[in-house]
């Protein structure tokens, strides 16, 4: 590669989690996401029931029914004002532009308790209202994600309530409506050149910490500082350049989510430190501590990267661990046709809940199934636990039919896909390597165990001994 090749796919591994990020955020402001419905910037949408495969988000939990609004601050403070939940685990996740958790409300954080909070952002100074408290946004726009614990269809209506209890409302007169995200120029074409267009003009628009702000220096040489667009007739060299970065700088993101730093432990990724990159902004709810931050911000660049592609919106592992696995205990890829096992000899340590989720390749998306379930977990009603206390789930395309497996099914997708365990709420254990996540097996299903049986009392091998 040239040199300006390699500044562009640089540059492309850098701004993908921005760029990525902003376009879902247009997406919510605009059309919404299966049970969310559109909401424009500064008003809650709220999902009437449990994320399914109509919303099309990258590793959508399937636990908590959701609760989002894009904020854009620059009219002036908004005042949040969230109700007494009443023990129930819920948590508002606060991402700003670039990706990064700067702030939590919720069980874990501050509480159940009624509270309320004045956002306000960038160089805003006043007065704050009497019983709030502040959380500075890092920039003008940014998301604020809610989750709140749903049991089942029972449960839905006093989520319900808590949501309509959930309000935002600007303090005072107001300023003027929300800007909304400037829009790239019309004139560019091809995705690699929108794609770069899209960086720089939101780059502008909302800055990072200082020390990144020093390192998009480096970029200059691309255009991507450049009051005005050079894309819509750049020279040959930069177009060429700017192609092929693009695409070198994707291939390293989809590596990155598979091949990253993240311990392994018997298949599973242990990405717990996966949304650790938010090196400069800590607000309400959040740790900063060495625990819990990447020093190296070269490092923190491409994990914010591959996080954002693999699970955008992810909370931090001490709000909510993940563990994701794209292979069985073996190392063998995961695939939709073949049957697999995994047993808990003990269940995750929480003090919330836990679940295994199942996503589909290469869009981490839930997949449509036969009996509506896309997620199994400790509230999973109906479940069958050994005589030893352990539990063994079940992960295949069609319902088994052993005695009791049926109830411990998660249906698996057609070709490659990746289960997600989710830890609410997780225990020291998680993390200090006294609990152990045991692997995913690949076993022979029912009908072909049987035949595998049949076969071998023809041949005279002991019953047992497969």
């Amino acid at each position: 590669m040239s040199e300006l090749e390699a500044l562009a796919a640089e540059a492309y591994v850098y701004g993908f989690p921005m760029v990525f990020n902003l376009e879902e955020v247009d997406r919510f402001t605009r059309s919404g996401m299966g049970s969310l419905p559109a909401a424009p910037f500064n008003r809650f949408g709220h999902a009437a029931g449990l994320a399914g495969p109509e919303d099309t988000f990258v590793s959508v939990n399937n636990d908590t029914v959701y609760s989002v609004v894009q904020l854009d601050l620059r009219g002036g403070p908004l005042l949040l004002h969230v109700p007494d939940t009443a023990g129930r685990y819920y948590v508002l996740q606060f991402v700003d532009a670039w990706t990064n958790n700067f702030a939590y409300v919720g069980r874990r954080a501050t509480g159940t308790a009624a509270g309320t909070y004045l956002l306000t952002g960038p160089g805003w100074s006043g007065d704050v209202p009497a019983g709030a408290t502040r959380i500075a946004a890092p920039t003008a726009v940014a998301s604020l994600v809610g989750r709140w614990a749903c049991d089942d269809r029972g449960d839905l209506a006093a989520v319900r309530a808590l949501q309509q209890a959930t309000t935002l409302e600007p303090v005072g007169a107001g300023g003027p409506p929300p800007e909304g995200l400037p829009a790239p120029h019309s004139g560019v074409g091809g995705s690699e050149l929108v794609f770069f267009e899209k960086l720089r003009v939101w780059m502008r628009a909302f800055p990072p910490s200082a020390a990144d702000r020093a390192y998009q220096k480096r970029f200059a040489p691309l255009g991507l500082l450049a009051d005005d667009t050079p894309y819509t007739a750049p020279a040959s060299e930069l177009a060429q350049a700017l192609t092929t970065g693009y695409r070198t700088g994707k291939e390293r993101v989809e590596y990155a989510t598979t091949h990253g730093d993240s311990p392994e432990q018997n298949g599973w990724k242990l990405t717990y430190d996966a949304f650790d990159y938010n090196l400069d902004f800590f607000e309400t709810g959040t740790l900063n501590t060495p625990q819990w931050v990447i020093a190296d911000r070269a490092t923190a660049r491409t994990v914010r990267a591959a996080s954002a592609r693999a699970g955008l919106w992810g909370n931090h592992g001490y709000e909510a661990a993940y563990a994701m696995s794209w292979n069985d205990g073996d190392g063998r890829p995961l695939d939709g046709t073949q049957a697999y096992t995994l047993t808990f000899a003990t269940p995750p340590p929480v003090d919330a809940f836990w679940s295994i989720t199942m996503y589909d390749l290469p869009h981490y998306y839930l997949v449509d199934n036969p009996i509506d379930r896309y997620s199994i977990g400790d509230r999973t009603p109906g479940l069958h636990y050994d005589p030893d206390g352990s539990l063994t789930l079940h992960l295949q395309p069609q319902r088994p039919t052993e005695p009791g497996a049926a109830a411990n099914w998660l249906p698996t997708p057609p070709g490659r896909f990746r289960p997600v365990l989710r830890m609410y709420q997780p225990r020291p254990a998680v993390f200090d390597g006294t609990y152990t996540l045991a692997p995913i097996k690949r076993s022979l299903p029912h009908h072909a165990a049987e035949g595998q049986r049949a076969a071998d009392r023809t041949k005279g091998v002991p019953e047992g001994v497969i």
